[in-house]
């Protein structure tokens, strides 16, 4: 440390500002009025627990019928650019499914980031998003350079693959991707899915207001995910690996992420408690995800961080 002098301080971002209306209202009542004041404060997250599983499902459901709503409005506007036809946009009202676990991927196109990863196996992907007792849906969104014909290329097979009789409202993209957009998605995705290609991703901050709202993360130890992950806050990708072979790793990749939808993923989500309606242990993976990245990975942290160590 004396020969070179350089440390790391990770990434926060501030928390009040990307999470949903319905969250903070949430917060304020279970874990006290002036928890954006100190939201690095461990004791703060702690009182996450306090929350009724019944309040915390149903406004994260909330969410989610609202970002469907909004994705099917962006398409409707989408097409009606593109000249397209009545039955056309009637078709947007069928679009997506309210109580389907949703499946967020959105950022820039980097070609590092792999957005087209989980298409690899085509046949295996519409397995998982066509079971008819347990649905799954994928929302992308996300802009590529103006220069990088590769992540343009990128957006073209999402929306090609999306228009593919099976994954016919099952898949979408959404064009134009702004702040407005990335809010809809943080605050209303299940899983915030996300796969650079390791050890190429400097921090990310997407998944972490993801996890603010909720939302569980689905992504490969790189960045800041490779902090945060306790094994009872979300899912990685592979071990933390890299590899020579970039063909052999997406190979590798890609179906650890259809091994995790498949056996732990899709199953923990559609366990259903019986009596209470409610899938009891995915709100706990919630409130395990909230208490320990929350309380971390925080622009308040951070700046403190950044005044003491710097």
């Amino acid at each position: 440390l004396n020969d070179i002098p350089i440390h790391g301080i990770t990434n926060g971002i501030h928390i009040p500002s990307w999470i949903s209306a319905d969250m903070a209202n949430l917060f304020d009542r279970y874990l006290g009025r002036r928890w954006a004041e100190d939201p690095d404060n461990e004791k703060v997250w702690l009182r996450v627990d306090s929350i009724p599983d019944s309040e915390l499902w149903r406004t994260h459901e909330r969410r989610r019928e609202r970002l469907v709503d909004f994705a099917r409005r962006r398409l409707k506007a989408q097409l009606i650019k593109k000249g397209a036809s009545h039955s056309q946009l009637e078709n947007t009202l069928d679009v997506l499914n309210p109580q389907a676990l949703t499946i967020g991927f959105a950022r820039r196109f980097a070609t590092y980031k792999r957005a087209v990863m989980i298409f690899r196996d085509l046949d295996r992907l519409s397995k998982i998003l066509n079971d008819p007792d347990r649905p799954v849906q994928i929302i992308f969104a996300g802009k590529a350079h103006p220069q990088d014909s590769a992540g343009k290329e990128f957006i073209q097979k999402i929306v090609h693959t999306s228009n593919l009789p099976e994954f016919k409202n099952k898949i979408v993209f959404i064009e134009n991707y702004d702040i407005n957009v990335a809010r809809y998605l943080v605050e209303g995705v299940d899983i915030w899915l996300n796969n650079p290609r390791r050890p190429l991703e400097a921090c990310g901050t997407s998944g972490m207001k993801a996890a603010a709202n909720g939302a569980l993360n689905l992504s490969i130890k790189d960045g800041w995910w490779d902090e945060g992950y306790n094994n009872q806050n979300g899912w990685a990708i592979g071990f933390g690996e890299e590899y020579q072979d970039t063909e052999y790793q997406d190979r590798v990749e890609s179906n650890a992420i259809y091994q995790l939808l498949e056996n732990e993923i899709v199953p923990l989500f559609y366990n259903i408690n019986p009596n209470s309606n409610l899938p009891r242990e995915w709100i706990r993976y919630m409130k395990n995800s909230m208490r320990s990245l929350c309380t971390y990975f925080n622009s308040h942290r951070m700046v403190e961080e950044y005044l003491e160590r710097a």
